[in-house]
């Protein structure tokens, strides 16, 4: 029997005993035009549904990372919740967001990013407030993935890999200068003032915190 975790704010659902070749054929059956996202480990699948908090975090938290490599100059690709697998480690996830920078020239004229040949992305955003009862972080770490930011609906939490373990970290790997639980006042402002009021606010903060 499947184990279902339901809030306000997400529902995921467990299958215990799916082989990979099973995830792999469910990923093909459900397509790319959906809304629920899948993660698979040891013989575990989760599926999740978002819903509207667990969404608008997402939404609006990577608007704020748009917004800093824009006042960076930095090239970036964005890729959503991109299915990330290995077919070698077997194990696979799909995370609210994605993006990549350092390796962005790599994959930069690449619409069709497949772990078993391309780097991983260098920035996986989670959104996560049911306590998912799979954890993710050795799916990322089996990844390659250099670095995670975590939010539950209070604290936004940086994970930086380190010798295949995740460590949490005050500061981001990806933007050195950047403490992450500055970005915590500016998620609750946009539920009090609005988004573009804002990130226009955002913007000139950045600017000061980069002179």
């Amino acid at each position: 029997m499947p184990i279902i975790q339901q809030n306000l704010t997400e529902n995921r659902v467990i299958l215990n005993n799916i082989t990979w070749e099973t995830f792999n054929q469910i990923l093909k059956e459900l397509g790319n035009k959906r809304v629920i996202r899948l993660a698979y480990d040891k013989e575990i699948v989760e599926i999740m549904t978002p819903f509207g908090q667990h969404e608008y975090s997402n939404r609006f938290i990577d608007n704020l990372i748009l917004v800093i490599a824009l006042e960076l100059d930095l090239n970036i690709k964005t890729m959503g919740s991109l299915t990330l697998k290995k077919e070698i480690v077997k194990k696979g996830v799909e995370p609210d967001s994605c993006y990549y920078l350092s390796n962005e020239p790599l994959v930069r004229h690449k619409q069709d990013i497949r772990l078993d040949v391309d780097p991983p992305p260098d920035l996986v955003l989670e959104i996560d407030m049911s306590n998912s009862s799979l954890n993710k972080l050795p799916i990322y770490a089996a990844l390659g993935v250099p670095e995670i930011w975590r939010y539950d609906g209070n604290q936004l939490i940086v994970f930086i890999l380190n010798n295949y373990n995740y460590v949490r970290s005050d500061s981001s790997l990806t933007f050195p200068w950047l403490k992450i639980a500055e970005l915590l006042p500016f998620i609750q402002q946009s539920l009090k003032e609005g988004e573009t009021v804002t990130l226009k606010q955002f913007r000139q903060w950045i600017k000061q915190q980069t002179r």
